[in-house]
């Protein structure tokens, strides 16, 4: 077994090496009865500066040479593979055992990593995702964590609107796209950005499900995904679809995913789709919502884009424009053309 299951195990090895001087390298510090005996980072900005009690260093053989630590703890961030496989035949070479955290490089697929280890006569194990646990208790669990994409933070040159709503099946997918091709017609280049398998249709420049990913990497596909559309088509305006809800009660699973996309988006203006008497979700409601993504992310909502399927009164847009305070329009029925007018006044007005 190659995994860390107790603190214990790790006390055995201390005095530790750490490498990587973030979360995961003062987490690991602070284990109890773990000794740091010092600390390496790639970042030049952090070398030479305290960290944990001690002075960040460049060059791991020196600290080798100057400390009296029997391992090395990797602990650097999804991304990060080979600068982590680097200093891991470094220590081990130098006869020190070796404990990572590579999560998406398990140690268990580097055969060549495990014999050089043995032949050394070091120990190598991890900090896994303990699957097995989860596999115990569901009876079944991903062969390895999924998180697997860089950590990146970008944010969008063009304006970027996020179409949010208070459940699935509302109308965010059809609302995207209409408000993509309203912008086309009015001559904007715009970029429509689909995060749902079904996003076939035109205008959408890009698909992909973001609920097949960890919700860990949905922000950075999203983030990703814009920083390549401005790269490649140098957009007027960007439109990115929402998945499921903030606040729908019947089905809490995808609300992390609905989150995790917005803060991809980064969005100057959100829209938020109802869609009034839904026969098979359980939407908490527009005011819950708006007030939810308001309060996680700095946007604004500045319109609702109404679903009727359900309704035979159509004059129930006006009364949710009345209630709510916001331009409501049935997207499908002329509405599009009002609603991207509110959008690029509300940013014209917010850039001001």
């Amino acid at each position: 077994m190659y995994f860390i299951t107790s603190v214990e195990e790790l006390q055995e090895l201390s005095p530790f090496i750490i490498i990587g001087c973030g979360g995961g390298g003062e987490k690991f510090a602070n284990f109890e009865g773990v000794e740091a005996a010092g600390f390496i980072d790639d970042d030049t900005e952090k070398q030479g500066k305290e960290f944990c009690k001690n002075v960040i260093s460049r060059d791991l053989e020196e600290v080798i040479q100057k400390t009296n630590a029997k391992s090395v703890a990797i602990m650097l961030p999804i991304g990060a593979e080979g600068t982590a496989l680097k200093y891991a035949v470094e220590a081990i070479d130098h006869g020190k055992n070796v404990v990572t955290s590579f999560r998406s490089l398990p140690v268990t697929q580097n055969e060549s990593l495990i014999k050089f280890a043995e032949s050394k006569g070091v120990v190598l194990k991890e900090i896994s995702s303990r699957l097995d646990v989860v596999k115990k208790i569901f009876g079944v669990a991903p062969p390895q964590c999924t998180e697997i994409l860089p950590k990146i933070n970008y944010k969008a040159k063009a304006p970027v609107v996020f179409v949010g709503g208070t459940s699935q099946e509302c109308g965010k997918r059809t609302t995207t796209r209409t408000l993509g091709k309203a912008a086309k017609e009015q001559g904007l280049n715009a970029v429509v950005i689909s995060t749902d398998e079904m996003g076939l249709e035109k205008p959408a420049d890009v698909n992909f499900r973001a609920g097949s990913l960890s919700v860990m990497d949905v922000a950075s596909a999203v983030m990703g995904t814009i920083k390549y559309m401005e790269e490649n088509k140098n957009p007027d305006i960007i439109f990115v679809e929402g998945q499921s809800s903030l606040t729908e009660m019947g089905n809490p699973h995808p609300r992390g995913l609905s989150a995790a996309i917005l803060f991809g988006a980064k969005p100057d203006a959100t829209v938020v789709c109802h869609r009034p008497n839904h026969p098979y979700r359980e939407p908490r409601g527009i005011d819950y919502e708006v007030k939810a993504i308001e309060a996680v992310e700095p946007t604004k909502v500045v319109g609702i884009s109404l679903n009727l399927r359900n309704v035979e009164d159509k004059s129930e847009i006006s009364k949710y424009e009345e209630k709510y305070g916001l331009p409501t329009v049935d997207i499908k029925n002329g509405g599009a053309s009002r609603l991207l007018k509110v959008i690029i006044d509300y940013i014209g007005e917010s850039k001001k």
